[in-house]
């Protein structure tokens, strides 16, 4: 992480173990020794300890490390509610972040529809997936679910005669209990690059 990402994950670590759940292990959910906790995060082994944040064991780039700490300080025990599926722009206060979303997670798996096609097995895999629910509609669709208590369900239209591709992202419905809106539009950025990541 840059110094400016690292100081404030480090800084959300802090109130986090300021004052340490005593069930977080439970709220993540994730596995608990001594005061290190474990889970998977976008297809890897998150590890959340007081002296930092590890992803397969290397300190996340950028902005994840910062998406990680406010998972872990916005835990609750609420458990995730998968139908129905929301849209972002659905979720009070997303306004802000809609146009960011659209073209940072829906828009830029476009021109990969078909190499995400065939590779559903290996991404499902990978990001803990399942089927996607019967309402959804598009020529393909499934989900993911890149942190323990947050899933999306992309649903995908392939090119015919009269329309391009298109991508569209959902949530389940009480994500943003478990993410701040802007951390939640951040979830959906960085799933889509990771399954980009396993399609190229």
């Amino acid at each position: 992480m840059t110094d400016n990402y690292l100081k404030l994950a480090m800084a959300n670590l802090e109130r986090l173990y300021g004052h340490l759940p005593g069930d977080l292990e439970k709220t993540l959910p994730a596995m608990k020794d001594g005061s290190t906790y474990s889970f998977t995060a976008f297809g890897k082994t998150c590890v959340i300890s007081p002296d930092g944040i590890t992803l397969d064991g290397i300190e996340p780039a950028g902005v994840i490390g910062i998406l990680l700490s406010l998972y872990a300080l916005h835990a609750i025990a609420e458990l995730p509610l998968l139908a129905p599926f929301r849209a972002f722009k659905e979720f009070p206060d997303s306004a802000p972040y809609v146009s960011a979303f659209a073209s940072h997670t829906e828009q830029i798996l476009v021109p990969a529809v078909h190499r995400i096609k065939a590779k559903i097995a290996l991404i499902m895999e990978r990001l803990s997936g399942q089927a996607a629910p019967a309402s959804a509609a598009g020529d393909f669709a499934f989900v993911v679910r890149p942190l323990p208590k947050i899933f999306l369900c992309y649903i995908f239209y392939e090119a015919d005669e009269d329309f391009p591709p298109s991508v569209t992202c959902l949530y389940s419905g009480n994500a943003n209990r478990f993410m701040p809106m802007d951390g939640l539009a951040d979830v959906g950025e960085y799933t889509s690059k990771t399954i980009l990541g396993l399609v190229h």
